[in-house]
């Protein structure tokens, strides 16, 4: 498969991981451009592997985890102004962007585990294997995030009665 070919084919796809890991998909285009520029001069050596997938969500990860990225994206979520969806439900308008506020604010790593666990559905092991740490450090991250996640719904008014 060709570069080009991958990408047609998994645009989409690395577009929606990155975004979930990054929590904003204006970060998330730039990312995913950054890692595919890299990728590409690499594409025979990485399509030769078992999961040219895996290989560029790694690098969509370190580039995520980057100092650069992490003062790049602070910025750039603070004078963000997301447009209001055309939809009729303004409840569940206003809960879903209240809960991605909260989530916004955790630090990257803590982020980073909470949407590749419950988004991407990986275990603590793969986890571990992507952020390169151990196990225990991907449950001490989650558990922490999960915790102010939890204080922080119970001081929001939007997210109490949910």
């Amino acid at each position: 498969m060709t570069f080009e070919e991958y990408v047609a084919a998994r645009l989409p796809a690395l577009l929606r991981q990155a975004t979930v890991l990054a929590g904003d998909p204006h970060v998330a285009e730039d990312v995913v451009q950054d890692v595919l520029i890299k990728a590409q001069p690499k594409w025979a050596r990485i399509c030769e592997l078992d999961a040219p997938d895996a290989y560029l969500r790694k690098m969509i990860v370190n580039e995520l985890l980057s100092a650069r990225r992490r003062v790049a994206a602070a910025l750039r979520r603070e004078r963000a102004q997301w447009p209001a969806p055309a939809q009729n439900d303004v409840d569940v308008i206003v809960l879903r962007e209240a809960i991605l506020q909260v989530i916004r604010t955790l630090p990257v790593r803590q982020r980073l585990v909470i949407a590749l666990r419950f988004y991407e559905d990986m275990s603590d092991a793969d986890i571990a294997a992507l952020l390169d740490c151990t196990e225990g450090t991907v449950r001490s991250q989650a558990s922490r995030a999960l915790a102010k996640l939890r204080e922080m719904a119970a001081t929001q008014p939007v997210l109490e009665d949910q």
